[in-house]
């Protein structure tokens, strides 16, 4: 089962992806930019969903720290945003998002860029 760090600061969001993904995927979760690294470091997921707006190191940074890593370089990274201003996605893929999402998540888009950036089939 692939693995993913779902990195969220408001319960509820974290809840609401815990749910959507925890029959599909094994989940580890970090309510902050800088535990959202060490578990990078130390689980190795296979994908990270990261929203950007975080305490104690935001998304962004959290984001430039793991891609400067090169032991986790690899991992594909979607940027979560709730701020869906001009010029978010093209700064989030800047710091090294592999892929960008806006909130309120559409669960049919969140699907389809997970399977993408996993290799996987949809229809399982």
């Amino acid at each position: 089962m692939k693995k993913i760090l779902i990195v969220e600061d408001v319960a509820f969001n974290l809840d609401l992806l815990v749910q959507l993904l925890e029959d599909e995927y094994e989940i580890v979760t970090a309510m902050d930019g800088a535990v959202a690294i060490a578990l990078a470091e130390q689980e190795r997921p296979d994908l990270i969903l990261m929203d950007l707006s975080l305490p104690v190191i935001d998304g962004w940074e959290a984001t430039r720290q793991i891609k400067a890593n090169g032991q986790l370089q690899s991992i594909p990274i979607i940027a979560l945003s709730a701020h869906a201003m001009v010029g978010d996605e093209e700064r989030a893929r800047a710091c090294g998002c592999d892929d960008y999402l806006s909130k309120p998540l559409n669960e049919d888009h969140l699907f389809q860029k997970i399977h993408h950036l996993l290799g996987e089939d949809p229809e399982g």
